[in-house]
């Protein structure tokens, strides 16, 4: 095994077998396909400071749902959710006239019990009348918690039950911000891999950010981070030619203060990253998941901050101790014994574990004999699964493998 660098400087570009050994993620690619322009950041600074401006034009209240009159525009030319007007006054006896986004309008029919695909395509008046049925007489919602600009006659944010445990999204930038700027530039934007030859490539940590490269998007509504330390690669085991394995740590974090997502946490190693973003020979997949309940920012500061603290110090011992111990418990030394393994203990048909097994030996020149060997083959016949729910499911199945070890 490789010590870490620990390393802040610039380092060149170096192979990986990021294609062959496990498993994909797409879950950066697509946050990266589907943000416009003015969501992606080229800095956690940046991004910060957007945040933060947006935040302090806004602000939460608590209002009983009998208070609410809405309104719609009777002069309004089309439907239009844009055309409803909110008034209301909060318990600190603040009268507000706001208007709905589109995400907060589909929250109040929510509350109201109406379908806002529907509502959306009916006059402004009528969504009104309908909207101000179900807020008054839905009493399983009395109160609702709005998050609404602090100007009158500006936007509500968000509306959601009165419980919703908010985690502002500032709440999940800074602690990364931090540790980012406390370990000199060490977790920073990906690099990208270049080239393909059997399963290899070329992976380059030097990759100027751009808006094509970021991993760093926020919008209104919520905030998404991905950040590696790819300067600093571990060496986890050989491949097939001798040449060393290398992984090296990702994570990312995500949140929404308008109750559009949960906020969370999901740390790993991986082997590389491909110009669309998307996740290659991922290892150690481990995710931490809250949801926006009534007590949701004391658990995040329990659970998601200690973890991402530790993470990012450097907390590579105990994976490379259970890769390690992975490799030297062996568990088949003949072929019967393999596919027993793999179709008794991880769970897959006679016809999977023979094609795991089969791959294995194609892909590493050797039979699968220990642990590790056995994760590697089922998530080689994972990648050839077209579709991604039968995909994961076997992913899952070759992690709990570790898990046991560990």
């Amino acid at each position: 095994m490789l010590d870490l660098i620990k390393t802040n400087a610039p380092v060149a570009a170096y192979e990986t077998n990021a294609f062959a050994h496990g498993i994909g993620n797409s879950t950066v690619s697509s946050q990266w396909y589907n943000r416009p322009a003015d969501q992606k950041f080229l800095s956690l600074t940046d991004m910060l400071a957007y945040k933060k401006a947006d935040a302090a034009k806004l602000e939460s209240r608590i209002v009983n749902t009998h208070k609410i009159k809405v309104i719609g525009d009777f002069e309004a030319d089309s439907p239009s959710f844009g055309d409803i007007t909110l008034e209301y006054t909060d318990y600190n006896r603040q009268e507000k006239m706001t208007r709905p986004t589109n995400w907060s309008f589909s929250q109040l029919a929510q509350l109201a019990g109406a379908p806002a695909g529907y509502l959306k395509d009916l006059p402004a008046p009528l969504v009104a009348d309908c909207l101000q049925y179900g807020l008054r007489f839905n009493r399983a919602n009395d109160m609702v918690k709005i998050y609404d600009s602090i100007e009158n006659g500006g936007d509500i944010r968000a509306a959601t039950g009165k419980d919703y445990g908010r985690i502002y999204d500032t709440e999940i930038i800074e602690p990364i911000l931090n540790i980012s700027e406390e370990r000199g530039g060490r977790w920073k934007v990906p690099g990208l891999m270049t080239g393909q030859n059997q399963g290899r490539a070329i992976y380059d940590p030097e990759v100027p950010v751009t808006p094509e490269t970021t991993t760093l998007f926020a919008s209104d509504r919520d905030v998404f981070i991905f950040l590696v330390d790819d300067r600093n690669p571990i060496q986890i085991g050989k491949l097939a030619n001798g040449d060393p394995d290398l992984v090296f740590r990702g994570f990312y974090a995500w949140n929404s203060e308008t109750g559009s997502k949960t906020a969370g946490l999901a740390a790993m190693y991986l082997r590389g990253v491909c110009q669309n973003r998307n996740l290659w020979g991922v290892e150690n997949f481990q995710e931490v998941k809250i949801r926006h309940t009534k007590f949701a920012p004391d658990r995040f500061a329990q659970e998601i901050r200690p973890a991402l603290s530790s993470f990012a110090e450097g907390a590579t011992v105990n994976f490379l101790q259970g890769v390690k111990d992975a490799q030297a418990a062996i568990v088949a030394t003949d072929d019967d014994a393999r596919i027993e393994f793999l179709a008794r203990r991880v769970g897959l048909s006679q016809r999977m574990a023979k094609a795991a097994a089969a791959r294995h030996i194609e892909e590493e020149g050797r039979p699968a004999n220990s642990v590790w060997d056995m994760v590697q083959a089922v998530t080689a016949i994972a990648r050839d699964i077209p579709h991604q729910d039968a995909r994961i499911e076997i992913e899952k199945k070759a992690g709990a493998l570790l898990d046991k070890v560990a």
